[in-house]
This record gives structure tokens, C-alpha cells and sequence, in this order.
């Protein structure tokens, strides 16, 4: 027995508004969705290679990202946008199919990245987390354990 097929039509934007103030993206769709998209978090998430590596589970945290811009908004044929953002970032190329599921799946994809940051030691501040540097220095004070991949325990 067959599933019924869910509906493979990307919806398509409609407008987007680059809100500097608010650091804010937001994008109407015409299936009549409106998402406002932090540039912290498609900063966090972009698409390149740089970020999500080049296969699946190297990915890098990105780090600092809280104050980012973006400064232009490019067109990318006719399936997606090229943000360049204020850091220097301009690789990742947003497909309608990925801005959609970046609004439509914000809530649960800011809750990893604040998980990822915490488990590393960081905050969306600053990068590394002062408190978490002082909890680590006693452990950083002893030797390396002569694999040499450089770690110090």
C-alpha cells in the first residue's frame, strides 16, 4: 500500500524586508506564511560547505555570530537568495526550500544551536564562557596524555 504523497511545491517568497535595526529577514511566502529570520541564526545555519561541512556530522559551531549583518541580499537564479554577511560570509545559498524550513523550524533549531554553544563552553555574547574557561583551568594545568593530539588533561 502506497502513502499519500505529501506535496513537493516549494512555496515561493512573495517579499523580503532586510531589517537592520531589529537584525531581522523577513520573508513573505505566496502560500501565505511570513517568518522573520534572525541573521544570527541563518548566520549559524548557513548552508556552505564552511559551516555544515561537506558530509553530514561535520558541522561547525558557529561562534560570535550575535551581532552579525547582513549587508546584501543577492538573488540566486531563480530558487534562492546569497546573503553577505557583516563577518565576511557570503558562500551559503539559501533555496526557497531551506528560508521556508529556517522559519518554519526556528523555535526547535535556536533550541540546538543554544544547546551546542552551552555543551562547548559558550555563550551567544562573547564566545567561550569565562565561567566555564575558570571551571576548566585546573584540568588545563596538567600534561598531555601522549597520543599527540595536542589536548592537555
Amino acid at each position: 500500500m502506497n502513502s499519500p504523497k505529501q506535496s513537493t511545491v516549494t512555496p515561493h517568497p512573495t517579499a523580503f524586508k532586510v531589517r537592520k535595526q531589529s537584525r531581522v529577514l523577513e520573508v513573505s511566502f505566496d502560500d501565505g506564511a511570513e517568518f522573520s529570520l534572525p541573521f544570527e541564526l541563518m548566520r549559524v545555519y548557513s548552508p556552505s560547505a564552511e559551516v555544515r561541512g561537506h558530509v553530514p556530522g561535520q558541522d561547525v559551531l558557529q561562534l560570535g555570530k550575535r551581532d552579525v549583518e547582513i549587508v546584501a541580499l543577492e538573488p540566486v537564479g531563480n530558487y534562492g537568495i546569497k546573503p553577505i554577511f557583516s563577518d565576511g560570509h557570503e558562500s551559503g545559498i539559501y533555496t526557497w526550500d531551506y528560508l521556508y524550513q529556517l522559519g518554519r523550524d526556528q523555535a526547535e533549531m535556536w533550541e540546538k544551536y543554544l544547546k551546542q554553544l552551552e555543551a562547548a563552553g559558550y555563550s551567544r555574547e562573547s564566545g567561550r564562557d569565562p565561567a566555564v574557561i575558570a571551571a576548566a583551568a585546573p584540568v588545563a594545568a596538567g600534561h598531555s596524555h601522549g597520543h599527540g593530539c595536542g589536548h592537555l588533561h
